[in-house]
């Protein structure tokens, strides 16, 4: 983009900083999910648990249901994906950043990546005579790619076309310079912090800038072409048709349709004004020859426009439509045309089918299913609200000159994960009886997934890291999510089921117990929790402590009222929590013990008595509890408890450098990344203050020692911080996970350093994570939980790295209103 340009620059709103890439780009590594545990790794923890699950996975399989991990059929990254459309909570799609639409999340908690080569952008140009000088289909590979319709051009260089992302936007510029012209495409989609009618919306907008260099009057169309389905061969079910429509302000396009038996109707509209001539096609064949549509654009600029709604497709048909805007734009001259698109699934079911859901934008645009062109109309009028909103909230960060190029891409392309984290935004169900001051009432239900492939709801141990995202920008679903994580905490599930990990049959969920996610899309959420069978979580040390720590934080930073409420409901629960967790502490020395097995997050790292991670989540539990109470008004002992914890913790696992990684033979040897995960926490709440625990030498100490060995001494401190290191230097290799660069705990250690004023070791030690991802391996955009030291990484598209945002948040950067 010529920085000289300021009128072309105004008008496409192209930014500074983000993650840019042109469209021939390559990148240099590529890697896979082919883990090879080692033999020492796989002897003797994981050959009964791989038994286990091997007859657990192919149960689901016959029973045609997909396993919640499916670690027989990994997804492996195709290193192409840019910002992802719509608002959070309705669906998303998922873009490349050549331009594909190639990834659906429509049915809930499913992912299908497909690319669908007949959903295009074509630009078509003509003189003022009307003599066409110009027709192309925008970005690609420079070549028709497989399947597309046989007529169609791709007639631009990707060397010449820059892709940018600043999530929730990006653009793309397509130079053609044999007829003098630029076009900006800029997408944005509702991610609006704080603003939930927005937010909550199916929808992308897609501005195109169009720059006339040249000495000669032009008409310039954008038409967008859009087919029916998500790519798959269920497209062609039939059942499909279509019709198009008027709105005040725009004219388009309805795919009416169903997938997996619910209603889920596309729209793509363009916007009307004095300037803009929009035309449409009603349907054409996606995997024909394209000329219907081709054909006039190229000869007269305009499409049929028929007023027409077309007869459903037969069983092998599919149906695609079109929607065309034209302008004229004269020498030397900018303009813009804006284009929409939406889609309408207004009530979902999950896998067990038994329970309809309404989705959470319904209450403003109802649920009859008949609601994307006044979607479109308007996202169409709105969206420049959208971006006024975004630029206030992004502009403090990218104008801050103390703050490196890098870091000002990755703190928003991060936040994708909200909107395309399989995210389910719903209204709550008269059914389930809430009271009217019930905050749920207000916000809906709110559920992500913990990753693409880890197909379960609200993953709690995991959210304790993502979660500030949530509660800085959208803090009504955090609410919400707490909400259904404390009613789940008082409940049982007495179905028996088996523990992969140890083999023992145990209830489902046992009372007064955080549960471990709330349910897997293919059953029930929300009604049968606990779809991660792996280990028996009502044993796992840290799922009750993260809900106390988290609440704490919670009720410190939503508003008065709404503190007050969750401080109410939440206190009675919380203490039922931590005395369930008192019985862990075996020896009475007033600090907890792990059980000799993977029973906290890192959920194959056998933790043995009083560990560093978990005994410091113990700590700050303390501390919150303490401080609930008091903002309470109530007595309590956990004070007291506190200071015997802490002398405990520092005598049994202080060394001078860090704090052991447990109390096993080999736990002094161990340097955890993660070992300051509870004061994290409590700092991060309130940077200015001093913790009630561990003081401030012990904590920076520790900081220092994890940076020279898992950050610096770890392929160059290139690749963020290794979870675990020993202390000779080399990487442990006892078990998967010790070995694994953790994205979402380095961006949290990141933060912390940040807090305590190591400002260069805290961006040194994200950055090797960010250009990993985006700039090395090629996953941007499907940040991945783990990445290893060679050729592998694992869980692509996962919650965890939302933790970046406390790196925000340790800058001074809360979204305050």
């Amino acid at each position: 983009m010529a920085e000289s340009d300021e009128k072309a620059k105004n008008l496409s709103k192209f930014p500074k900083y983000g993650w840019k890439v042109k469209l021939d780009h390559e990148f240099p590594e590529t890697r896979d999910q082919f883990l090879k545990p080692t033999p020492s790794q796989i002897i003797p923890q994981l050959v009964p648990l791989g038994i286990r699950y091997l007859k657990w996975w192919t149960g689901k399989v016959r029973a045609h249901k997909k396993p919640v991990i499916d670690q027989f059929r990994p997804c492996h990254s195709k290193m192409m994906y840019g910002a992802p459309c719509g608002g959070l909570g309705s669906g998303t799609i998922g873009r490349g950043f050549r331009g594909e639409f190639c990834r659906f999340q429509m049915v809930p908690g499913i992912y299908e990546y497909n690319t669908v080569p007949s959903d295009q952008f074509i630009v078509s140009i003509h003189n003022s005579k009307g003599d066409s000088l110009y027709q192309s289909v925008l970005g690609g590979k420079g070549q028709r790619p497989k399947g597309a319709p046989s007529s169609w051009e791709w007639l631009g260089k990707p060397e010449d076309s820059l892709y940018c992302a600043l999530y929730p936007r990006a653009w793309t510029v397509y130079n053609i310079p044999e007829v003098g012209v630029r076009i900006i495409c800029r997408q944005i989609s509702p991610f609006v912090p704080k603003n939930y009618k927005e937010s909550c919306l199916p929808t992308t907008v897609f501005v195109f800038s169009v720059e006339n260099n040249s000495d000669k009057d032009l008409r310039v169309g954008i038409t967008f072409t859009f087919k029916n389905g998500t790519g798959s061969k269920k497209d062609r079910l039939g059942g499909v048709w279509t019709e198009p429509f008027t709105q005040p302000n725009s004219r388009g396009v309805v795919i009416h349709q169903q997938i997996r038996n619910q209603t889920l109707n596309y729209c793509i509209a363009a916007k009307q004004s004095n300037d803009s001539h929009v035309s449409w096609c009603s349907a054409f064949d996606p995997r024909g020859t394209g000329e219907q549509v081709w054909e006039p654009l190229k000869g007269v600029g305009l499409l049929d426009s028929a007023k027409t709604i077309t007869q459903k497709t037969r069983k092998g048909e599919e149906v695609a439509a079109a929607v065309s805007s034209r302008i004229s734009v004269s020498k030397h001259e900018s303009k813009n045309l804006e284009i929409c698109l939406s889609w309408d699934n207004p009530k979902i079911r999950f896998g067990n089918g038994k329970k309809e859901h309404v989705r959470y934008y319904t209450r403003y645009f109802g649920a009859n299913a008949e609601a994307g062109p006044a979607i479109c109309e308007h996202a169409l009028t709105s969206f420049s609200d959208w971006e006024t909103s975004i630029e206030s909230w992004q502009e403090p960060t990218l104008a801050d000159k103390n703050l490196p190029d890098w870091y000002k891409s990755a703190i928003f392309n991060e936040l994708y994960f909200i909107a395309d984290g399989g995210s389910v935004w719903l209204e709550t169900d008269d059914g389930e009886r809430f009271k009217d001051s019930d905050l749920r009432k207000e916000y809906g239900r709110w559920g992500y997934l913990e990753s693409h492939e880890y197909r379960m709801y609200n993953t709690y141990d995991v959210h304790y890291y993502a979660s500030w995202a949530l509660i800085d920008l959208f803090p009504g679903l955090q609410i919400s999510l707490q909400l259904d994580m404390l009613d789940w905490s008082d409940k049982e599930d007495k179905e028996l089921v088996t523990e992969l990990y140890g083999g023992k049959r145990n209830f489902r969920k046992v009372a007064f117990a955080v549960p471990h996610d709330l349910g897997d899309p293919e059953e029930e959420p929300w009604v049968k929790v606990n779809s991660y069978t792996i280990h028996d979580v009502s044993e796992w040390k840290d799922l009750n402590l993260k809900m106390v720590i988290q609440i704490w934080r919670d009720i410190m930073w939503i508003n008065e009222k709404e503190g007050r409420q969750l401080l109410d409901r939440a206190l009675p629960t919380c203490t039922k929590l931590m005395e369930q967790a008192l019985t862990w502490d075996l020896d009475n020395d007033g600090l907890i013990e792990n059980g000799g097995k993977p029973d906290q997050t890192f959920d194959s790292w056998v933790m043995t008595g009083p560990s560093a991670y978990c005994g410091g989540l113990w700590l700050a539990a303390l501390a919150c509890m303490a401080d609930m109470c008091d903002r309470a008004e109530l007595v309590s002992d956990w004070r007291n408890r506190l200071a015997v914890a802490e002398k405990a913790y520092v005598a049994k696992l202080w060394n001078g450098k860090f704090f052991n990684f447990d109390k096993s033979s080999r736990g002094d040897r161990v340097i955890m990344a993660d070992q300051l995960a509870g004061y994290w926490y409590r700092k991060l709440q309130s940077i200015n203050e001093d913790q009630p625990f561990l003081d401030k030498d012990k904590v920076r100490t520790s900081l220092k020692t994890i940076f020279d060995n898992n950050v610096m001494k770890f392929c160059g401190g290139n690749m963020g911080a290794v979870n675990g290191m020993m202390v000779s230097g080399d990487i442990d290799r006892s078990t998967v996970q010790s070995e694994e660069v953790w994205t979402g705990v380095t961006y949290g250690l990141a933060s912390l350093m940040l807090c305590e004023g190591l400002k260069d070791e805290g961006f040194k030690t994200a950055e090797g994570v960010y250009k990993t991802v985006y700039e090395t391996i090629g996953l941007g955009f499907e940040t991945p939980e783990a990445l290893y030291e060679k050729k592998h990484y694992r869980a692509i598209g996962y919650m965890r790295p939302l933790s970046i945002w406390a790196m925000n948040i340790a800058l001074g950067r809360r979204h305050l209103e």
